[in-house]
């Protein structure tokens, strides 16, 4: 599965004859275009992709708005584009700065864990150096009792806690599903990814993202079994559709699901 947060995308069409029009700026050029942000100025950098089939509107981990442009693409529709989606990408840059302010974990902090809010909390054994972090009422993360001090980020640790967690129970999961779907797969990995929930290769690899664990059951298998059906079809035509709602017929909800909690991907 490609699914791609953060981003809008926009399909490129050869025109039938050129455009009359002054010679297209090269990228480079451009280095003075920005969208403003409640005052503040965001540059927009542009870059030319070969590959590319679409316009492509993003912000990065860093907050940097990009645009990526289809090998035969022109810099005036790379410009209208932008400037259609503007409000949706100044909403973006809005929520990245958000994220960033408040990207520190500690006491009484809120983050989704198996679909569920959780608060975090420390527990402070008897007889002990370490203490426990605690996410709700049932999971805890042994922990160094530096953490215990003011002002120490949590976040590095329990991620990093729940990383191994999810290479431990997604691959199992895969092979549960894979082998009730009859799909045959040759190996799985978890990976720490920004922009995708999964993917599939062609040689039967399926990539997940270890964040899976932070979403509700329901769908985490969803992603898993988009990403198996690619196995039938490598593409995101009608015909894998049909493979997706027969075997996850509530993907949808799934879909909501994911598309409500962009925080995951901060």
């Amino acid at each position: 599965m490609n699914v791609q947060l953060s981003q809008m995308e926009f399909r490129w069409v050869t025109p039938k004859s050129p455009p009359s029009e002054a010679p297209d700026p090269t990228p480079s050029s451009l280095a003075d275009d920005f969208v403003e942000v409640d005052g503040r100025r965001v540059a927009l950098v542009y870059q030319r992709h070969p590959r590319a089939k679409r316009y492509r509107l993003f912000v990065d981990g860093s907050g940097q708005a990009r645009v990526t442009l289809p090998r035969r693409g022109s810099m005036r529709e790379a410009r209208k584009f932008v400037a259609a989606h503007e409000p949706w990408l100044v909403n973006q840059l809005r929520r990245h700065g958000a994220r960033r302010a408040d990207q520190q974990w500690g006491p009484d902090t809120q983050i989704l864990w198996r679909g569920q809010t959780v608060r975090l909390n420390w527990q402070q054994p008897k007889d002990t150096v370490n203490g426990w972090i605690i996410l709700g009422e049932q999971h805890r993360i042994e922990a160094p009792a530096s953490l215990r001090e003011a002002g120490a980020d949590w976040r590095p640790m329990i991620e990093r806690h729940l990383l191994l967690l999810a290479a431990r129970e997604l691959p199992s999961r895969v092979l549960e599903l894979a082998a009730q779907h009859k799909c045959s797969v040759r190996k799985i990995c978890v990976r720490n990814q920004r922009s995708r929930w999964g993917s599939c290769s062609r040689r039967g690899t399926i990539c997940l993202n270890w964040r899976l664990i932070q979403t509700p059951p329901a769908v985490r298998d969803y992603i898993i079994l988009h990403e198996l059906m690619h196995l039938r079809e490598m593409n995101h035509s009608r015909r894998f559709w049909a493979h997706v709602a027969t075997v996850c017929p509530d993907y949808l909800e799934s879909e909501r699901w994911l598309k409500s909690h962009p925080e995951l991907m901060g």
